[in-house]
């Protein structure tokens, strides 16, 4: 598997599939989850309602309507509580669910956010250290090509600390 990281709006990105941090709720919201959504249209809005949900540490799959990417992919993180509430483990179950969808989906590229990292308050060294390991644990053939996302100073750093320098421009 291919593993590199961009500095760059994650809605412009041409992959297969895109992962989103979503709410349970899956109404879209701020952060990386608004701007997709904002992105991709009120279809997906649409979609994401008849789905109803999606539980803390999975991930549920529906068209990616306007954006480049075919499949957005929305994961649910952990609210960080502290690292005592199965934060961890909650964490990388929501990477690899979006992992697997995409392997069910046949996508070779996916486009990964630091899930929980913004509002949801997860420590970006901790979280980008978990996301990392549980994508170089993922054992499927697909997807091939794995592009972590990073927008603000904290994960750009993160990525940079763990994966080295940015291999795309």
């Amino acid at each position: 598997m291919n593993i590199t990281w961009l500095k760059t709006d994650i809605t412009k990105l041409s992959v297969d599939a895109i992962v989103t941090a979503a709410n349970s709720s899956l109404a879209g919201g701020g952060g990386v989850d608004g701007a997709i959504h904002r992105a991709a249209g009120p279809e997906l809005y649409a979609a994401c309602q008849k789905i109803g949900g999606c539980p803390t540490g999975e991930a549920r799959i529906t068209p990616g309507f306007k954006l480049k990417a075919p499949w957005v992919i929305h994961a649910v993180g952990p609210i960080w509580r502290g690292g005592m509430e199965n934060e961890a483990a909650l964490l990388a179950s929501a990477y690899s669910t979006s992992l697997a969808l995409a392997h069910e989906h046949g996508c070779r590229s996916i486009a990964l956010p630091a899930i929980s990292c913004g509002v949801y308050g997860y420590p970006v060294p901790e979280a980008i250290k978990i996301a990392i390991e549980t994508v170089r644990a993922w054992t499927g053939a697909l997807p091939e090509r794995v592009v972590f996302v990073g927008f603000d100073a904290a994960v750009v750093e993160a990525l940079e600390r763990l994966l080295g320098p940015a291999t795309e421009k």
